[in-house]
């Protein structure tokens, strides 16, 4: 029993020596720390600012003025800097001035400099391209022909320019190709609807309306026009039995009509693109060109129609003012009625 006191007496001593050493001992941190705040200057650093206030020396007796110390933000390299005692130095607030002086100096713009005037033209809508396609497209069409059925367009060139040559043979070589025929007849309507169309546009006879229904209208209106002249023909040649003379007339009417298809291209690709006082010039040239046409087709017409029958000079007149002149006249006037209804 003795024994076990001594052994608790001698485990309470070494406890009691062991806490003594303990509370003696101080950790390197903690001895830096504290030989860190008995130095003559204090620092109190401020995370977020760079301001440090002054702090009096407690350990000096003569409590005499001592600058404070900047101390250095963990995340910058700021060299230290001493202030005197009351100065308090604050954060750099942005001015006015130094927004200016910031613009003043920009690397990459100008904001100070002398200014530049830029003109700005308005763009306007132009149809000139979609009309250069649609020529182009037309030209390419006529030259498929030509390059095809080249053989028919040296025919109808013999038939159209040499009198003499008018002969029943090469007449009857152009009567077997139809489809050439039907191809050059689509470029006639497609070309003299196209004049037309232009036409009405200068003259402003359809305000407002768009350039291809008017294309459209132009167009079926000299297929309506010419299918309508063909079947007349072909009945009146029935009814009087004057098959030749009518089938004679007929050929000859397209044929001006084919070559007047061609011949208008040229035109029609200045027409697209001049400006109005070269445009006054064009049509009227080419009223002229077409006048002259229609003449030459009165007069080759007449001869083949009087060696198959007997016709005067004054019966022919009255039937070019009854069939060619006065249907084209009264379909004018009925186009005219039609239009200004529609607006």
């Amino acid at each position: 029993m003795k024994k076990l006191l001594l052994l608790a007496f001698c485990f309470c001593l070494f406890m009691v020596s062991l806490a003594q050493s303990g509370k003696d001992t101080i950790p390197p941190q903690k001895q830096r720390d504290t030989a860190g705040i008995k130095k003559d200057t204090a620092v109190k650093i401020i995370p977020d600012t760079a301001v440090v206030t002054p702090v009096s020396d407690t350990a000096d007796s003569t409590k005499a003025e001592k600058p404070s110390v900047i101390a250095a933000r963990p995340d910058t390299d700021i060299p230290v800097a001493s202030v005197a005692k009351g100065q308090v130095i604050s954060e750099a607030e942005p001015s006015m001035q130094g927004f200016h002086k910031t613009l003043r100096n920009h690397p990459y713009f100008n904001f100070y400099g002398r200014g530049v005037k830029i003109t700005e033209q308005l763009k306007k809508a132009s149809r000139d391209e979609s009309m250069f396609y649609f020529l182009a497209a037309l030209l390419f069409y006529f030259g498929f022909i030509r390059i095809v059925f080249m053989k028919y367009l040296d025919n109808l060139n013999t038939l159209f320019f040499r009198v003499t040559m008018r002969q029943q043979q090469i007449r009857d070589q152009v009567l077997q190709s139809p489809l050439p025929s039907l191809m050059l007849n689509i470029l006639f309507i497609i070309s003299a609807g196209l004049f037309l169309s232009f036409v009405a546009d200068y003259y402003n006879i359809v305000p407002g309306m768009n350039r291809w229904l008017l294309l459209f209208y132009c167009c079926t209106l000299l297929a309506v026009i010419y299918l309508g002249k063909f079947i007349i023909l072909k009945m009146v040649g029935w009814m009087f039995n004057i098959r030749v003379a009518a089938d004679t007339y007929i050929f000859i009417v397209f044929l001006v009509n084919k070559m007047m298809g061609i011949y208008l291209l040229p035109a029609l690709l200045l027409m697209a693109f001049a400006k109005p006082p070269f445009l006054t010039v064009l049509i009227t040239l080419t009223y002229v060109f077409i006048v002259i046409l229609f003449i030459y087709r009165f007069i080759i017409a007449y001869r083949p129609v009087r060696n198959e029958i007997k016709l005067s000079r004054f019966h022919f007149f009255v039937y070019l003012c009854a069939f060619e002149i006065a249907p084209l006249l009264l379909i004018y006037k009925v186009l005219l009625i039609f239009v200004e209804r529609s607006y």
